[in-house]
């Protein structure tokens, strides 16, 4: 194994800094569309899992438009980037690779969090709140959804 076959790992991690729910949405989208990952994704074969991580991948999108929404870096949000950074990083690793990866995109998105957010401060002085939560928006969701049809094949 190369360690560039982690670098799907590692680049989920960094989608899961931003937005905690678009690796989870973006792996249940793929299975609805018969697409499987290398590493083993259980999760997915419950229907009612795969609904929920595509709701509340939708839902983090309008969700943090609002002004009330907290700081990514906050513990539940460091929890929710935790947890779906490491299922993500698991399930777009190299086989029999799914724990390094699930640990290598936890390792990546944590620390990335309080960059990200940095930067979102700072678009949100110069454009505002819901303009700049858009552009992070479409930047994060294209990615997740390219590195996740970059790994996975059709069934």
């Amino acid at each position: 194994m190369k360690y560039r076959d982690l670098l799907p790992s590692v680049l989920i991690g960094a989608v899961a800094s931003a937005r905690s729910m678009s690796p989870m949405g973006a792996l249940a989208a793929a299975h609805l569309a018969g697409r499987s990952t290398p590493g083993r994704l259980l999760l997915l074969k419950q229907p009612l899992f795969t609904a929920g991580a595509l709701m509340m991948g939708v839902g983090e999108l309008f969700g943090d438009k609002m002004k009330t929404a907290p700081d990514r870096t906050v513990a539940l949000g460091l929890l929710a980037r935790v947890m779906s950074a490491g299922i993500a990083g698991a399930a777009l690793a190299p086989k029999g690779r799914d724990r390094l990866g699930g640990v290598i995109a936890v390792a990546t998105a944590v620390p990335l969090a309080y960059l990200t957010l940095a930067g979102r401060k700072r678009a949100m002085r110069r454009i505002g709140q819901t303009r700049s939560g858009l552009v992070e928006d479409a930047m994060i969701v294209c990615s997740a959804v390219a590195i996740v049809l970059a790994v996975s094949r059709k069934r």
